[in-house]
């Protein structure tokens, strides 16, 4: 089983349209903090310090595809679930549920995202440049 973390969003007026509907790209950077949440909550230090001790920038997307199923408004408390599908040399795929609780105790399934996101440290002879590395070991170990 893998590991699942999960991250809370308090939906707040202006994250919805006029008609109190959540605007679609809200949900890209929920997932996106949900992300960061997932490793730091794994254990890996925030992507500054390792940066800083290990040259390692985090993980900017490379893909994203989300499949919306039910709408969400404002006043409503959304859990992001995540968790990795797939670990590959450089990369990885996370898996993100967007849900809300229901009265009766069940969830309603909001939507759910698929991240493609590369390790990246920066290029040696550009540093403003950032070049795909290999997913370090024991990254995967604290997040698998």
């Amino acid at each position: 089983m893998p590991r699942t973390t999960t991250h809370t969003i308090h939906v707040a007026f202006g994250d919805c349209d006029p008609a109190g509907i959540v605007y679609f790209p809200n949900f890209s950077r929920w997932m996106d903090t949900a992300s960061l949440a997932f490793f730091m909550q794994c254990g890996v230090p925030p992507w500054r310090e390792l940066e800083k001790t290990r040259g390692i920038v985090g993980t900017p997307l490379l893909e994203i595809h989300t499949q919306f199923l039910k709408s969400a408004t404002y006043g409503e408390t959304l859990t992001v679930t995540t968790h990795v599908e797939e670990w590959r040399a450089k990369v990885v795929v996370q898996m993100h549920r967007i849900t809300r609780a229901r009265a009766d105790g069940g969830e309603d399934l909001i939507c759910e995202g698929r991240e493609v996101r590369a390790f990246v440290r920066r290029d040696a002879q550009d540093g403003d440049r950032l070049r795909a590395m290999p997913v370090p070991e024991d990254i995967r170990q604290l997040c698998s």
